[in-house]
């Protein structure tokens, strides 16, 4: 890791960490990454079939305001499925739904999503030079670091908090980040994507939504 992308990260969580705490009650625990890895995905894919009106039968979305899963990372779901049931994330069908899912529902679910191929769509045909350039490089004078560095160079996302973002809806993505940048979503840990979405344009967001729909 260059000392510029060094840099950007410790000016981020810095900042991050003068007025933010963690936004969820999920502990990362070696027996909780244990737990989830060991989710019955079978279980899951039964559990998912009252998902697919709004998510598809396959995990990827025909709805563009919302999220296609297949692909997601199993840590990622159980955590957002975690924070709906405790409030930490809020959303009118969402929160009823995990508010009747136990732990191992949701362990459950999160291994039958993760084990699908995650949606493929066609090329962007306009210019996302401005999003290559973010997911690349970032923007130093913003110290905005590169998108790759967490989300990965194929948007394979990390394990844990940091979601897979290769072929999710444009129009989700967009969606999101403007929800971290007026507040009204707010279970990044330490505020991480709230600072990075605040210096964000709405070209930006729309460019590095349509880049990563079109990432296989």
């Amino acid at each position: 890791m260059n000392r510029m992308i060094q840099l950007a990260l410790s000016s981020l969580l810095a900042t991050g960490l003068a007025y933010a705490e963690p936004a969820s009650k999920v502990a990362w625990t070696p027996e909780q990454l244990n737990f989830v890895k060991k989710g019955n995905s079978r279980h899951g894919k039964e559990l998912a079939t009252t998902c697919t009106a709004c998510h598809g039968e396959q995990g990827v979305s025909q709805m563009p305001n919302y999220p296609s899963l297949a692909g997601q990372l199993a840590t990622y779901t159980y955590k957002q499925l975690q924070d709906y049931k405790d409030g930490s994330r809020s959303h009118s069908i969402m929160s009823s739904f995990a508010a009747n899912l136990s732990a191992q529902d949701m362990a459950d679910l999160a291994a039958w999503f993760s084990s699908l191929p995650h949606a493929q769509h066609k090329a962007a045909t306009q210019n996302l030079k401005s999003a290559e350039q973010l997911v690349a490089n970032g923007d130093g004078k913003r110290t905005l670091p590169p998108c790759f560095v967490c989300h990965g160079s194929n948007g394979q996302g990390e394990k844990m908090d940091i979601p897979a973002l290769a072929g999710q809806q444009a129009d989700y993505f967009v969606e999101t980040l403007n929800a971290y940048k007026n507040g009204s979503r707010h279970n990044d840990i330490y505020s991480r994507m709230r600072l990075i979405s605040q210096q964000l344009s709405e070209t930006e967001i729309r460019e590095l939504a349509q880049y990563y729909q079109q990432l296989n």
